[in-house]
């Protein structure tokens, strides 16, 4: 016998998902009662959470919102999802997502676009006013949104947890690389790919990134033990009296860079309060530069497209992937075969960015592309380290390695450009996913990626007017980042932020 809360919200997913797709896949309510009387006595006993359908699970078919995968099921639990059932959270559900975590509105699915339940009013898919979940975890930031689990697990490969949290109105932390483990985890861009974490409140972020963070020797990404206790002496180092009422002393940069000609001043408002009321509670607040932040979205395209045609190479049909049929009978039209699986199996979106990324790592354009595209990530990750007070626990200390005093313990600035676009602009044929804008909706969110960095969206407020047709009273996020390492910190203002919105 399940809980009456948890019953509801079992209820409501399946009551509520033929509307929204906010999920791919859900477990019966008679399985969720099975798994409850059977889950340990952990921190998030009995919390209804939801994982994005880009992580392995038996209990549910993992497909990455492709047909390539659509009939996949995993023989075992990705780490994260293991961790969470050791801790007795409840999995009922898949969340809808851009096909492999390929877009920024969740229009890139198999099963067809996640719905944002979080304005002034629920539209339908047909309606004018509908507006996207944002993406690629769209599903997650949706199910958060209207209520359908507690907490969501989410990826983040250059602004996949953030944008959809904005957009949604909830809180959407993109841990530092590294600190949770990726293994079973489908890879997009493996040096950018993150577990995110997605709630309504900031402190079951908090629960949950305490759940899921450890080293995990399965994943060789995963941040070495020594790093982890070089962040808890970090930690040591700022100020332990800092709390959601009281940030005396506390450094906050606001980079001047990320104030872009697309950003709306209907987001300007909110902002404008965070930042008052932060000051209110003690912070200190200056002007920081990050000169080559309009570099870095798209070095982020050239990198992870590059790194995403290596790492989708294996759904060819014949070793990963549903297979064309038509031509699976003679061995000698094996390139026919690879072809066509993956023309069939691969979405729109998902076949640009391979084609992109095949180009960028060929050997013409490997220099001029793909390198310089490093190398404007080695400039955005030095220019943040010299911005920070401390830094990155990454680094062994050395006698090169010493505070910067007069660094800033964090940044703040806006999560998205402007609120939730619609699904179906009035007056054309096109949507979000068809035009550039797809492409620049991330535009802050790449840099602290490129950089591997902690970055929390949280909500703050809602749009105060019309401008651009945008409409009003929908969420507006602002992102909080820190050094590698200070996740905690990031979340603990996050708390600050939110605590002023209440």
């Amino acid at each position: 016998m399940l809980p009456r809360e948890l019953t509801a919200i079992i209820e409501a997913a399946h009551r509520l998902n033929p509307r929204l797709a906010a999920f791919t896949s859900l477990l019966s309510p008679q399985d969720v009662a099975l798994a409850f009387n059977e889950a340990p006595r952990g921190p998030l006993h009995g919390v209804p959470v939801a994982v994005k359908d880009v992580f392995c699970t038996t209990q549910l078919p993992t497909t990455a919102a492709s047909r390539m995968l659509r009939d996949y099921t995993s023989p075992f639990d990705a780490t994260v999802v293991k961790r969470l059932r050791e801790a007795g959270a409840l999995i009922h559900g898949k969340t809808n997502m851009d096909e492999f975590g390929m877009g920024s509105t969740n229009l890139n699915s198999y099963f067809g676009p996640a719905l944002n339940p979080s304005g002034p009013h629920l539209a339908k898919v047909e309606d004018g006013e509908a507006r996207v979940a944002g993406g690629s975890s769209g599903g997650s930031a949706a199910a958060v949104a209207a209520g359908l689990c507690r907490i969501a697990l989410a990826s983040d490969t250059g602004g996949s947890t953030r944008l959809p949290a904005a957009y949604c109105g909830v809180a959407g932390l993109k841990p530092s690389y590294g600190l949770l483990s990726r293994w079973g985890m489908i890879a997009y861009a493996s040096s950018l790919d993150c577990v995110g974490i997605m709630a309504k409140e900031v402190g079951d972020v908090r629960t949950t990134l305490d759940v899921l963070s450890a080293f995990d020797e399965k994943d060789p990404t995963s941040a070495p033990q020594d790093a982890r206790d070089r962040i808890a002496e970090h930690d040591d180092s700022l100020s332990p009296t800092w709390t959601s009422t009281n940030l005396s002393g506390l450094r906050i940069g606001v980079p001047a860079e990320y104030f872009l000609a697309e950003l709306s001043p209907t987001v300007m408002p909110s902002f404008r309060r965070t930042l008052e009321s932060l000051q209110a509670k003690g912070a200190i607040l200056s002007s920081v530069s990050l000169p080559s932040t309009p570099l870095a979205l798209s070095a982020y395209y050239v990198l992870a497209s590059a790194e995403a045609s290596s790492n989708l190479a294996r759904f060819d049909g014949t070793r990963f992937g549903a297979r064309a049929v038509e031509q699976e009978a003679d061995p000698a039209t094996r390139s026919a075969l690879y072809a066509a699986s993956r023309s069939q199996g691969f979405g729109k979106e998902v076949q640009k960015r391979l084609l992109l990324g095949t180009y960028a790592l060929s050997a013409e354009a490997f220099d001029n592309y793909y390198l310089q595209a490093q190398r404007v990530r080695q400039l955005i990750r030095r220019e943040f380290d010299s911005i920070f007070r401390l830094p990155s626990p990454l680094i062994p200390p050395s006698s090169s390695t010493t505070s910067n005093n007069a660094g800033v313990d964090l940044i703040i600035h806006p999560s998205s450009i402007g609120v939730a676009p619609r699904l179906r602009p009035s007056n054309t044929t096109t949507t979000p996913a068809s035009s550039i804008a797809s492409y620049t909706q991330d535009a802050l969110n790449v840099p602290i990626s490129l950089a591997g960095l902690p970055g929390l969206s949280v909500p703050a407020g809602v749009s105060a007017g019309e401008e651009d047709g945008e409409g009003k009273g929908w969420p507006v996020g602002v992102q909080i980042a820190g050094q590698w390492g200070s996740d905690k910190l990031v979340l603990k203002v996050g708390e600050a932020v939110e605590e002023g919105w209440r």
